[in-house]
């Protein structure tokens, strides 16, 4: 994997997950970066024995705040020109790093999204659902090319990621979906790539409030369309 490519990690009480991503990127040789969101369950202890950059809020702010820090803070080595997003709790594999950063390559796509397999054997229903949901607006509304608007695995390039930056208040997980209108509203070039559908029995990773966080997401497309 290049140096010239950062791993951004947001983490809030991933517990021991976190642990297990770090092991998949030993040979990763740029900088990793993860943002502890207010974590409170003692899973980034570990940081302090691990070859990463530890960022860390006192309390938990959101997804999207944690994302914009580890942006910001990737953006910080010059030598980065692709900042590749994953999250703590398993979800993503770290074997898949090189592929999506292979289809960001191939493409020159300003935004890479990982293109999960929707299988009612592989994801909960509840994220089934809301992933069809919003893959359908987004395709029927603003012509978004992607398969999988929810799935939080990407790779940013650095112009992007500045620009990005630049106007984002970030929040928590209406934030990936801001990060895709914002790529179409400025006609960048997206790309997606497929990677593994990996949910824990029960789903109990995640930190998604399925009514105010789908809320959250919605009024972003709401106010996207109205514009």
């Amino acid at each position: 994997m290049p140096q010239n490519t950062a791993i951004v990690i947001p983490c809030y009480n991933a517990g021991n997950r976190l642990e297990s991503v770090l092991n998949g990127l030993t040979s990763f040789e740029g900088p990793v970066i993860v943002v502890d969101d207010g974590s409170t369950d003692g899973g980034t202890d570990c940081l302090s024995e691990r070859a990463v950059q530890a960022l860390r809020f006192p309390e938990n702010r959101g997804k999207g705040h944690a994302l914009l820090a580890g942006i910001r803070e990737a953006l910080q080595h010059e030598a980065v020109q692709r900042i590749v997003l994953m999250d703590a709790d398993g979800q993503h594999d770290p074997g898949e790093v090189d592929a999506l950063l292979s289809a960001s390559r191939s493409t020159g796509a300003a935004l890479v999204v990982g293109a999960r397999q929707i299988d009612r054997r592989l994801m909960p229903l509840r994220s089934r659902f809301g992933n069809v949901l919003t893959a359908w607006i987004s395709a029927h509304v603003f012509r978004c090319p992607l398969s999988d608007t929810q799935c939080g695995f990407r790779v940013l390039s650095r112009a992007f990621a500045e620009s990005f930056l630049a106007q984002s208040r970030g929040g928590r997980y209406e934030t990936e979906m801001e990060m895709i209108l914002f790529a179409l509203r400025e006609g960048c070039v997206l790309a997606s790539a497929p990677v593994a559908t990996v949910y824990e029995p029960g789903n109990r990773s995640s930190h998604f409030r399925k009514i105010r966080d789908s809320f959250r997401i919605y009024r972003v497309l709401l106010w996207a369309w109205r514009r």
